[in-house]
């Protein structure tokens, strides 16, 4: 059996898959304040199942959270091997034009799970921050980081004690009427923006001269259908 993770700032996402890379189990918890406790509440996982794990791999951006699932694992079996992705030799999976200190392992994840020999492609994540990577013949060239639409939100509302915590959602009419759908506008119309903005500037650059470049969509769906770059 596998079991392979994603520990972002917000969340962490685990998944127990079997030999034949079937999903068994999968497990979305906090990334904040973690406790033995609280992953022991969480992720439950049989002494069977423990003692047939081949591989433990993560990519993860918060190392302390890292190191305590590690921990916490080890407890269960002090046999297993737990990697996280930026341990393992990359270059056999793909060519980084970037220091790969300097990307997060979400990111080269990412590019890794896009790479086609016939494609090349804009990964855009949605996450803590919004993402906007770029993948060409196997190699990934780097991209673009954004403030995060719900980390946004959540900010704005918390700062401005007048403006209410709403949740993004496709607003018709860009003139809002009251506080709410002027928020609401401002982020889903701003957004829009800000993603057909980004994605047509890499589209200029020097990396696309013959190249056309793919989005692979890891996003908002209802994003999707207002934007203009041609995907």
């Amino acid at each position: 059996m596998y079991l392979i993770g994603d520990i972002g700032n917000t969340e962490t996402k685990i998944f127990l898959f079997n030999e034949k890379l079937k999903l068994k189990k999968k497990w979305t918890i906090s990334s904040i304040s973690l406790t033995n406790t609280y992953l022991d509440s969480k992720i439950k996982l049989t002494l069977i199942e423990i003692s047939k794990i081949k591989k433990i791999l993560f990519s993860s951006v918060v190392p302390n959270t890292f190191q305590l699932i590690k921990k916490f694992l080890t407890k269960k079996n002090k046999k297993l091997k737990i990697i996280e992705l930026k341990q393992i030799n990359l270059k056999k999976l793909i060519k980084l034009k970037v220091n790969r200190k300097q990307v997060g392992s979400d990111r080269i994840a990412n590019a890794i799970g896009v790479i086609n020999n016939n494609k090349n492609y804009i990964v855009i994540d949605f996450g803590t921050a919004t993402t906007f990577d770029v993948i060409i013949d196997k190699t990934y060239l780097g991209g673009v980081i954004a403030p995060g639409v719900k980390l946004s939100l959540e900010n704005l509302s918390n700062k401005a004690s007048l403006i209410p915590k709403i949740k993004l959602s496709k607003i018709s009419n860009v003139i809002g009427t009251n506080t709410s759908k002027a928020v609401k506008s401002g982020f889903f119309w701003g957004y829009l923006g800000l993603i057909d903005n980004i994605i047509k500037l890499i589209k200029k650059s020097k990396v696309e001269n013959n190249l056309k470049l793919f989005l692979l969509v890891v996003y908002l769906i209802y994003l999707r259908t207002q934007l203009k770059e041609n995907l």
